[in-house]
């Protein structure tokens, strides 16, 4: 059983950065392929990024070139890099894993999930 604690959310205003990180626990965390999700009020969730065990690498249209995700085996940790900051990115960022080799962008795919960190842009 993995387990995973998002941190890093927070208020920032537009145009601003933050960095999110993934703490993993319970399993062999290099071989888990790892995601990014979110979720703003009203809508369902949506997938933000994505990165295999081998670093290979996806993202959302909606934010590449702004976000980049990555990871450290050593420290069981994934990263989320988020620059250019916009209210519409304004949502809670979960971070979620599968032993897989594919990234998936949908979150029905995915088998363990952190709670949440919000992540909010004021114009």
């Amino acid at each position: 059983q993995v387990q995973l604690v998002e941190s890093g959310g927070g208020l920032v205003q537009t145009g601003g950065s933050l960095r999110l990180s993934c703490a993993a626990s319970g399993g062999t965390f290099s071989r888990y392929t790892m995601a990014w999700f979110r979720q703003a009020p009203g809508r369902e969730r949506e997938f933000v990024a994505g990165i295999t065990r081998t670093f290979g690498t996806r993202y959302s249209d909606s934010v590449k070139g702004r976000f980049t995700i990555s990871r450290d085996n050593a420290k069981n940790t994934m990263y989320l890099q988020m620059n250019t900051l916009q209210p519409d990115d304004t949502a809670v960022y979960y971070c979620t894993a599968v032993l897989t080799i594919a990234i998936m962008t949908s979150p029905n795919m995915y088998d363990y999930w952190g709670q949440g960190t919000q992540v909010t842009v004021s114009s």
